[in-house]
């Protein structure tokens, strides 16, 4: 299970390689997420209408290995974007990856980009 985990790092803006359409901005849930696939990776896009931001990150929790952030709830934490593990409730920021909790588990995100309503996610592979 490792191996799957290693497949899953940050993308920043600057690394961006690829915008893979994954849909129409009315295809996804407003501040909820949905889960796309890339290649072999599955990956939680969130439409936070809200503040009208969009994020995108694995789909992986690296607490028990199970694909189900995409089902998380999301908020913010002392406003950092959050998503909670639905299944083990760890918070990750959808900003950075890092574990709200202080725990030594991160998750990977990607940029997002909406372009004349179509959403794109950033790869560098």
């Amino acid at each position: 299970m490792q191996d799957i985990l290693k497949q899953y790092e940050t993308v920043t803006q600057a690394d961006v390689k690829e915008w893979f359409f994954v849909g129409n901005v009315s295809d996804f849930p407003e501040n909820s997420g949905a889960c796309i696939k890339y290649k072999t990776k599955q990956i939680a896009v969130y439409n936070f209408t809200r503040t009208s931001q969009w994020y995108a990150c694995q789909n992986l929790c690296p607490h028990k290995m199970e694909m189900v952030l995409s089902l998380g709830m999301i908020g913010d934490k002392d406003g950092i974007p959050k998503v909670a593990c639905p299944m083990h409730k760890k918070n990750f920021s959808l900003k950075d990856g890092s574990n709200l909790g202080g725990e030594d588990l991160k998750i990977a995100t990607y940029p997002v980009k909406i372009e004349n309503g179509n959403v794109y996610i950033g790869f560098s592979d």
